[in-house]
């Protein structure tokens, strides 16, 4: 692999606070819930969702959808995480995630999932027509019922690394919101809790120290930076390191953000270069550096350009070749560099290695 050299953009002042040993959570639930077991500082790498249908015949092998392997089966042979997307716009059915369980289980033990709360409790029912607060977020009691239920079916499996609670940009750090926020980590206080606020307001020391005493994980993120939007940052405020990756792309960010139509998909349509890769290597190693288990997210997966992106990151931090679906590597022939085709898509790959000796 060729040297890898960091981009000559300014560096970003980093706000950290120590990660006391406290900070591992304790979950506490109506359910049998098993924490995961990790491995001292380690680093997983994966993709924001795996069902998407301009992803056959790309990252899955053509008609996917209609073989015996579920997707999940697949994709866990390369990766030991992934964010679920699903729980961001319903409540998850526990026996789907039972389901999912099962699959990832059945090809690769260790493998953990992340998931994203429901949007009852981030968002404003109407982003569009009013942007997001404590006064417009509305959950109902049914909404946390429903919401423990398809989480804690993940939890008692031992296999939910952490509660992606995801803001919009205009959720702003106001003392009304912080309000909000402390209600919400409480509510939820029994599940490994990450939040993540797109707004630069947030990324002060006081945000820092309440996320460290709440043993609450703060999620650093790549995403276009436009107005008050919250640049790189490599804060550790908990056992849980989170880096997400959103991608770049400026034209279309804010297009179609209320909208359930494709269109929606342009936002995620960027492929980050080898330097700025290497510029986000750096803060995830200093990230790993101070958490238990730090979670890498590449959430740009149009045409599955976040699995290309996440095979690259694995590389870099792990320094050895990957092993690759043969139809990414068809449809973006640069991955030659770092990835092996996996020709048998059925072949056990063997036990998990850490990416970091």
């Amino acid at each position: 692999m060729p040297d890898v050299r960091l981009d000559s953009s300014p560096a970003i002042p980093m706000l950290t606070l120590p990660c006391p040993p406290s900070a591992v959570p304790c979950m506490e639930s109506s359910a049998q819930v098993r924490l995961p077991q990790v491995q001292s500082k380690d680093i997983r790498i994966g993709t924001a969702g795996w069902s998407y249908k301009d992803w056959d015949g790309i990252f899955y092998p053509s008609g996917m959808s209609h073989r015996k392997q579920h997707p999940l089966e697949y994709l866990a042979r390369f990766f030991d995480t992934t964010e679920i997307n699903t729980s961001f716009y319903g409540p998850l059915k526990p026996e789907w995630a039972k389901l999912w369980c099962r699959r990832v289980a059945a090809v690769n033990k260790n493998f953990l999932f992340t998931a994203k709360l429901y949007r009852a409790f981030t968002h404003s029912p109407i982003p569009v027509m009013e942007p997001t607060s404590a006064a417009t977020i509305r959950p109902t009691d049914e909404d946390e019922v429903r919401t423990r239920e398809g989480l804690d079916a993940i939890a008692s499996e031992g296999r939910l690394g952490a509660l992606l609670i995801q803001f919009p940009v205009s959720f702003k750090n106001t003392s009304l919101n912080r309000e909000y926020l402390d209600r919400l980590l409480r509510q939820f206080i029994e599940y490994p809790r990450v939040v993540e606020v797109r707004h630069s307001s947030w990324n002060d020391a006081e945000t820092l120290a309440a996320f460290t005493q709440k043993d609450v994980g703060f999620c650093n993120i790549d995403q276009p930076l436009l107005g008050r939007s919250l640049a790189p940052t490599e804060h550790v405020t908990a056992a849980i390191g989170y880096v997400r990756l959103h991608g770049r792309n400026y034209e279309h960010w804010f297009a179609d953000q209320g909208s359930d139509s494709d269109n929606r998909n342009d936002r995620y349509n960027y492929l980050y270069t080898e330097p700025e890769l290497a510029a986000w290597k750096e803060r995830i190693e200093s990230v790993a550096e101070r958490a238990l288990t730090t979670y890498v997210i590449t959430n740009n997966h149009f045409e599955s350009k976040a699995g290309v992106n996440a095979l690259e990151l694995k590389a870099m931090i792990s320094g050895k070749r990957v092993l690759a679906p043969p139809t990414l590597i068809q449809k973006y022939p640069e991955l030659r560099r770092i990835a092996d085709p996996a020709e048998d898509f059925g072949v056990d790959f063997g036990p998990r290695l850490p990416l970091r000796a």
